[in-house]
This record gives C-alpha cells, structure tokens and sequence, in this order.
C-alpha cells in the first residue's frame, strides 16, 4: 500500500476529484494548505505599495491506494492539475505499513 499526497492548484481540485472517481479511487481527504516551491511567491501591487505574498494557497489531497493502483492515481491527477506553468503542485507517494477500519477491525488492503 502507498500513501499520495498531491498538492495542487485549488482551481483544479473539483477537476482532479471527479476523474479520481471516474478511475475508481473514492477514498480520499483534502486540505486547504499554504505553501511555495520553486516559486517563491508572488509579488502584488496594493494602493501603490507592493507586497510579496511567499506563501500561495494550495489544495492537498491525500489518498492511500493498493500498489496495483497507484499509478492510475498519480497520472489522473497529473493529466487534470497540470497546467504548464511554475506552481502547479508536486506529488509524493510513500508506503504505508498498515491500514485499519475503526467500524469493523478489517486491516491491510481490505481497510481501504
């Protein structure tokens, strides 16, 4: 099992969510967040003054998958977020030792 963690443009989270579902993958938790990468930011004129903004709101949304489905996850969210232009997110995919379902004690691939 894997952990993804995607952060994305928030404009294209309704984008993003509906083709995860179209490819099966329903389980999933989202997240306003704010952050930069190679960005750094932006800088914004207010009344004349200007102001450096270095910390752009993000979507994150993670999702734990099966090994078999992790890479029709990752190219789903690649093939709808991406836009061509600096800041359109990044993705990380890490294992996940176990999973367990609170309502009924299933573990493992059965808990997703």
């Amino acid at each position: 099992m894997k952990k993804i963690i995607a952060i994305i443009r928030p404009d294209k989270l309704e984008l993003v969510k509906n083709s995860l579902e179209e490819a099966g993958c329903h389980g999933m938790t989202v997240r306003e967040v704010k952050g930069r990468g190679r960005q750094l930011g932006v800088t914004e004129s207010y009344r004349g003054h200007d102001y450096r903004i270095d910390l752009l709101p993000k979507t994150e949304i993670e999702i734990v998958a099966t090994d078999s489905a992790v890479e029709t996850i990752v190219q789903t969210i690649v093939d709808n977020a991406k836009t061509g232009d600096i800041g359109d997110g990044k993705i990380f995919i890490s294992p996940v030792e176990d999973v367990v379902r609170i309502r009924t004690g299933e573990r493992g691939e059965k808990a997703i």
